[in-house]
């Protein structure tokens, strides 16, 4: 056989249903390996885009998932979708072509070093220089890529190489590696800041959605009456319907979320990631005893310095403080900041009141089930629906908040649709939607169905309202667009703009759980 196919054999062995990418030339033999394959290769009309799709697969389905582009340029157009993953924590293997060895020692066309490229934003690459290295190599690429904490491998894989003779077979997978148990002394140290604490509460960030501990965080917060804040990206970690769940960070008319994070005195932080929200932001006086409970060290950082680091498996960690604690319910100052929450993020919005993000999240909840996928995007609407989008199961709601780049989300769209059952929603802005939109391409010839709600204020509205802010007015942030609903039925997709808060209700009520794509323009002021 030839090595291009070795390695289809080897992503076959690690359970890889898609890959995700654009052909090339470099590329010619692993593409026909692929045919011949039970590997599904989805060309794609981007490799930001074909990253993106492996990212979000990733996040949602905690295997790596796979995106392949051709050398130079389409290799550094993967690059923000791999960093992407990389800073969410989210598993993905890059395949890039690259041309013959005998040509990379000098200048050549196409030719740069992208091993040293991607160095920055993986956890491990290599370069794939003799066919016999390829079941390790690959099967090193998802063992670590699907290690805690997970993130992006990279292999690179010279068109030469990929035509060689060999006679080999893929290494097995394996189980996971898991972490140990806490250690006891870890463990009663933790225990006993929390038992001591006059105000103890949770902070639940992504590592608590990404390894499937929600049942044991569940078990710990009803038992001890924990009040739970969650990261952007910890959305759905526990159910918002719990009375002990005061959203995420930044929720409440009045910032009511903030207030108990600053009202608390002892923080257990659970998965928390510092990439993902600057812990000044909640610990600025350096004055709260933290518990860290994750899969690796504490990042060194003033503003979150642990008292105790607990460096386990987080479901036991979770299970053996729970057995701990003494039994309590939750707070009254927590159920008064809680509805106070819940009143602001279910008011549906007066009739001649202007569109907005934050009251279409309403609707769009009653529309979605318990199950159903919302992806956002990056913008003014995902400060919106980070802070005010009740979230009911984990991974249900998919923000980017490491990296934050903008574009995820059409992409994310077309891995989600192929990853889950339930529903699927697109929400984004008007800037990132046309960064990825002719994905909706990708997504018609797949047969796929979910929606994309636009919000479209013409103008890149997040970075307008900081610069107001700043200096009260704004500068390069005005854009204009195309006729939305038009640009949907160029796809032979269909197209919405309501023009009233009725009209809003009633499409969202009919699209979501349409079986077919379609896409929903919402004009803000």
């Amino acid at each position: 056989m030839k090595a291009s196919d070795l390695l289809v054999e080897c992503l076959e062995t690690e359970g890889v249903e898609y890959v995700f990418g654009l052909p090339g030339e470099e590329l010619e033999d692993l593409l026909f390996s692929l045919r011949e394959s039970d590997v599904a290769f989805i060309p794609v009309r981007h490799e930001q885009g074909a990253a993106f799709m492996a990212d979000v697969h990733g996040r949602l389905t905690g295997e790596a998932g796979v995106c392949l582009a051709t050398l130079g340029p389409g290799a550094t157009n993967l690059i923000t979708g791999v960093a992407d993953a990389h800073l969410d924590k989210s598993p993905l293997v890059a395949i890039t072509g690259q041309g013959g060895l005998e040509r990379l020692h000098q200048e050549s066309h196409q030719a740069l070093d992208i091993v040293h490229m991607f160095e920055p934003v993986v956890k491990w690459n290599t370069q794939i220089t003799d066919a016999e290295i390829v079941p390790e190599s690959v099967r090193k690429a998802f063992k670590l890529a699907e290690y805690e904490k997970p993130g992006a491998t990279h292999i690179e894989f010279p068109e030469d190489v990929a035509g060689e003779s060999i006679d080999a077979e893929p290494l097995p997978e394996r189980p996971r590696v898991r972490r140990a148990d806490p250690d006891e002394a870890s463990l009663e140290r933790a225990v006993e800041l929390l038992a001591d604490a006059t105000d103890p509460l949770v902070l639940a960030g992504n590592g608590t959605v990404r390894t499937a501990t929600a049942t044991r965080l569940y078990e710990l917060v009803d038992h001890a009456g924990l009040p739970v804040v969650a990261t952007y990206m910890g959305k759905g970690a526990v159910s918002d319907r719990l009375d002990a769940s005061l959203m995420t960070l930044d929720s409440g008319p009045e910032g009511e979320a903030s207030m108990a994070i600053e009202r608390a005195d002892c923080v257990l932080a659970v998965g928390y990631d510092i990439a993902e929200h600057d812990p000044q932001s909640w610990n600025p006086d350096l004055d709260k005893r933290i518990v860290h409970v994750d899969h690796e060290p504490a990042e060194v950082y003033q503003h979150y310095n642990p008292d105790v680091e607990i460096v386990a498996d987080i479901s036991t960690v979770l299970h053996e403080l729970r057995r701990h604690l003494e039994p309590s319910s939750v707070p009254s100052w927590c159920r008064e900041l809680r509805e106070r929450i819940v009143a602001d993020v279910q008011r549906e919005p007066a009739a001649d009141e202007p569109f907005s993000v934050e009251r279409t999240l309403p609707y769009l909840r009653e529309a979605m089930a318990d199950d159903d996928v919302l992806i956002s995007d990056v913008g003014s609407h995902k400060m919106a629906i980070a802070q005010s989008f009740p979230t009911y199961e984990p991974n249900t709601c998919i923000i980017s908040n490491g990296l934050a780049s903008m574009g995820i989300a059409v992409p994310g769209g077309v891995a989600a649709d192929l990853a889950v059952d339930s529903n699927v929603v697109v929400a984004t802005g008007d800037g990132g939607f046309l960064m990825n939109a002719a994905e909706i391409e990708t997504a018609t010839r797949l047969g796929l169905s979910f929606t994309i709600v636009v919000f479209n204020d013409d103008d890149y509205g997040l970075i307008s309202e900081k610069q107001v802010a700043h200096t009260g007015e704004q500068f390069g942030t005005e854009l204009t667009n195309p006729d939305f609903e038009r640009f949907a039925e160029s796809f032979d997709i269909a197209g919405y703009r309501p023009d009233s808060w009725a009209e809003v209700q009633s499409v969202l009520d009919e699209v979501v759980p349409a079986d077919e794509l379609s896409l929903v323009e919402i004009p803000l002021p």
